[in-house]
């Protein structure tokens, strides 16, 4: 029997699955203002491009550090109460952005605070609302529900960037104003955003914290009892590994940076570049629903591998197009398919390991995208601040990606998930 689609899956979720989607859209509407012009305010105080480079990895790298020690101790400490700590970090890091010019200040509230520069979820908020999500859908839904939770994040990344391109060209119309105190009016409502998220998640109700268990595992070795990782140890330190290659080359396309890449090579404004990324999270988003429809004919992997390459060729030819139009296009193109590896690749993870263990899994896995990521930005100031290299990202990236790709269907196109087992053993002659 197919699975229900659509709207059906959304309303089988109880209150706080919907309440979960309300602050992923939250979050991401945030990450996607900020992306925009993130770079632009940084250069507008006085950062030069290394500079902001260095602030950027050591951002991601401090998030690596702060999202590792909530989501290993989130099932102990309460999930309600990580997420509001993490939203307060979020909005703290905004207010501190916004008020100071100081570098040494802004590498300290970035590392220890929330800050997204590539309108990507950063923080300990993605794993712990990915396992509540996969606990309260089943094996046949939870690849629809986590598609559905990608398309809104991407739908409020894009009206984000949208949203604060027009504002930024609003401001300039009505307010005379420095540039950079129009990105800064960006930053204030990304802190400001950052307290709506807390109030949300203090609704959370105690069905949202993981069942805990009286029984104490003897013979736990201390990675296990520190990580929460024990028979799934392997396949997610695997995993992590080559999430961590995906995220280190997509950190040298990161939304901040592409978006400056724009402005250096065809002069683009604000305004437009919220508009090219507003159109490309809605393809994206939309992507995502397509895959899960992919995945329930072709699996999990073959869906995730045989969508990512093609994605990854587009971003190579990205640089390589000659006006301001065909590169968007073709940006276009890669965004319209380059999210459907997200809710396949979310959804593996999650049915690879043993149900107890999808907290800890998610963290950890999150946490090697992001120290991936965190490293990325401090080669890409540099070959920004030399017009000759500027291109450069762009085929990193892409040739980083698919050899990703490649090692991961050679990995772990034979271990299947639960679902397609049961596909399996359930066809005639089986």
């Amino acid at each position: 029997m197919p699975s229900p689609i659509g709207p059906a899956v959304l309303r089988a979720l109880p209150r706080d699955g919907w309440l979960l989607f309300a602050t992923r859209f939250v979050r991401l509407f945030a990450y996607g203002s900020l992306s925009v012009v993130l770079v632009f305010y940084l250069i507008g105080i006085g950062l030069t491009e290394p500079q902001i480079g260095t602030l950027l990895t050591l951002t991601l790298a401090g998030d690596t550090v702060v999202s590792l020690y909530l989501t290993t101790r989130a099932d102990r400490i309460g999930r309600r109460r990580t997420l509001i700590i993490g939203a307060a970090l979020m909005a703290i890091a905004g207010v501190v952005f916004a008020s100071s010019h100081a570098l040494w200040i802004l590498v300290l509230a970035g590392t220890i605070g929330v800050i997204s520069p590539s309108g990507n979820e950063v923080g300990p908020f993605l794993p712990i609302e990915q396992a509540a999500l996969a606990h309260v859908a089943t094996d046949r839904t939870r690849t629809e529900v986590l598609a559905w939770y990608t398309l809104v994040g991407s739908f409020a990344t894009a009206l984000g960037a949208l949203a604060a391109g027009m504002a930024i060209g609003g401001l300039h119309v009505t307010v005379a104003i420095a540039p950079a105190g129009r990105y800064r009016a960006i930053v204030i409502l990304y802190a400001a955003l950052g307290v709506t998220l807390a109030v949300l998640f203090a609704g959370l109700s105690r069905a949202a914290e993981a069942t805990r268990s009286n029984e104490k595992k003897a013979g736990r070795t201390i990675f296990a009892s520190l990580s929460g990782l024990d028979r799934s140890r392997d396949v997610v330190m695997k995993l992590a590994g080559l999430f961590a290659l995906d995220a280190f080359a997509g950190g040298f396309v990161i939304q901040s940076f592409a978006a400056y890449w724009f402005y250096l090579r065809f002069g683009v404004d604000p305004a437009t570049l919220g508009a090219i990324f507003f159109g490309a999270n809605i393809f994206a988003g939309f992507s995502a629903l397509l895959a899960s429809r992919l995945a329930e004919r072709f699996g999990l992997i073959k869906t995730m591998v045989g969508t990512h390459v093609p994605s990854n060729l587009l971003l190579i030819l990205v640089p390589l197009m000659p006006t301001l139009w065909l590169a968007t296009l073709v940006l276009l193109a890669r965004f319209s398919i380059s999210q459907m590896d997200v809710p396949t690749r979310q959804s593996y993870l999650m049915a690879v390991v043993s149900p107890e263990e999808r907290s800890a899994a998610a963290g950890i896995a999150g946490v090697a995208r992001t120290i991936g990521a965190a490293i990325s930005p401090l080669f890409v100031g540099f070959m920004f601040a030399r017009p000759s290299l500027i291109n450069l990202p762009f085929f990193v990236a892409g040739t980083l990606k698919i050899a990703y790709d490649l090692l991961l269907y050679r990995e772990f196109v034979a271990l299947r998930p639960p679902e397609e087992l049961l596909e399996i053993t359930q066809r005639p002659g089986a």
